[in-house]
C-alpha cells in the first residue's frame, strides 16, 4: 500500500523497492494499492519545502512507483490477498493519516483502517516499516511494533520520539537495534499474536544496504506467517 511518491510527502522510494525486491525474490505475486485521494500537501525535495499552490493525488503519485501497475485502495480485501505491507515515508504519516499534524490524536484514513482490520479479523500478516507501524499502534490496540530506539542517540535515531507517540496511541513499543551483533542487518519485530511484522528502516541514520536488509528481514517474516 502506498502513500505517493517521494519521502517527504509520500512513499518512501528506496524502501517502497526494497519491499518488491525482497518479495519477488520470495516468489510473492504482488498488486499494488493507494488512497484515491489529494496529498496533505506537496514537498519540492530539492529544497525540503512545501511547493506553494501545487496539489498532487496520492494514487496517481504512487503509481510512479507502481510502473502504472496500481488500484485505488478501496479494491484491496482479504479475499485475494495472502498478506499486506505498508512502506514508510511521511505519506504515512501525512496522507495514509494525519499523524504528522495530529500526533497520538490523528485520524487514519478510512481505507486504510478497513484494510488494517480487515487483515488482521481474517488472521493475515501485516507488514509495516519506518514510520508506517503508528498506522496498526491506532488501528490494532495492543499491537507490539517497532521503529527502532526510544533515545535520538546523538542523531542516530532522529525520529525517536514516535517511540512514545506509538504509547500513547495505544500500541506496544519495542525497542530494536540498527544491527545485529553478529549479522549485518536489522532486527524485524514479529508480534505472532497479532500477525504484524515491523522494522525501523529510514528511522535510523545508517548505511543504505542495512536498511535493504532490514526490509527483506520483515518481508521474510510476513510472507512465513502466510504459512505458503
Amino acid at each position: 500500500v502506498l502513500s505517493g511518491c517521494g519521502v517527504y510527502d509520500g512513499t518512501e522510494i528506496h524502501e517502497a523497492s526494497a519491499i518488491l525486491v525482497h518479495l519477488s525474490r520470495g516468489g510473492a505475486e504482488v498488486q499494488m494499492y493507494a488512497p484515491d485521494v489529494p496529498q496533505m500537501h506537496v514537498i519540492d525535495h530539492s529544497k525540503g519545502q512545501p511547493a506553494e499552490a501545487e496539489s498532487r493525488n496520492v494514487l496517481v503519485e504512487s503509481a510512479r512507483i507502481a510502473r502504472g501497475k496500481i488500484a485505488s485502495l478501496a479494491k484491496l480485501t482479504t479475499t485475494d490477498h495472502d498478506a499486506v505491507i505498508f512502506p514508510g515515508g511521511f505519506g504515512a504519516a501525512k496522507n495514509l493519516s494525519t499523524f504528522a499534524v495530529d500526533g497520538k490524536d490523528c485520524k487514519v484514513n478510512k481505507e486504510v483502517e478497513r484494510v488494517l482490520k480487515d487483515f488482521h479479523k481474517a488472521g493475515k500478516p501485516i507488514g509495516l516499516c519506518c514510520i508506517s507501524p503508528v498506522l496498526a499502534a491506532k488501528v490494532l490496540s495492543g499491537a507490539e511494533v517497532t521503529v527502532g530506539h526510544e533515545e535520538e542517540e546523538g542523531g542516530k535515531w532522529p525520529y525517536a520520539g514516535t517511540a512514545g507517540a506509538i504509547k500513547e496511541l495505544g500500541g506496544k513499543h519495542c525497542v530494536k537495534e540498527a544491527v545485529f551483533s553478529l549479522t549485518p542487518f536489522y532486527e524485524a519485530h514479529v508480534d505472532t499474536k497479532n500477525k504484524v511484522v515491523t522494522t525501523p528502516a529510514f528511522m535510523c541514520e545508517t548505511e543504505l544496504h542495512k536498511i535493504f536488509d532490514g526490509i527483506g528481514a520483515m518481508v521474510k517474516n510476513v510472507l512465513k506467517l502466510t504459512g505458503k
